[in-house]
């Protein structure tokens, strides 16, 4: 099995959905999680605060700089991530596609680096 990142491209500046459609969103993401879990996929998975939250480490000089503010500024963000395990790229597409309906979001599919 393999390590894929799932991540959630978050908007920038959209209003979110009104309650009851967060509702159903936050109960289609629950389900989506469930069925991770069970089918033993899930390895980790959680949502982030806004870019506005982020601070930056940078190395500078021997030490290190520290400032606020995200990397770098955009259209969209990372709002979320899912780490998973599956078979094959196929397969993690397919949870990617889950995903993207249950957030009613896009998601990034990304296999990690050097696994055999």
């Amino acid at each position: 099995m393999k390590h894929y990142l799932l991540s959630v491209v978050q908007p920038t500046g959209v209003t979110p959905p009104a309650r009851d459609a967060l509702a159903a969103i936050m109960r289609d993401v629950k389900a989506f999680n469930d069925e991770l879990r069970a089918a033993g996929a899930w390895v980790f998975s959680g949502g982030l605060h806004g870019p506005e939250t982020a601070t930056m480490v940078r190395p500078e000089g021997g030490d290190v700089l520290i400032t606020d503010g995200p990397y770098a500024e955009g259209k969209e963000y990372l709002g979320g991530l899912c780490l998973i395990r599956a078979a094959d790229l196929d397969e993690a597409l397919e949870w990617g596609r889950k995903a993207a309906l249950a957030t009613t979001l896009p998601i990034e599919v990304r296999p990690f680096v050097d696994q055999h």
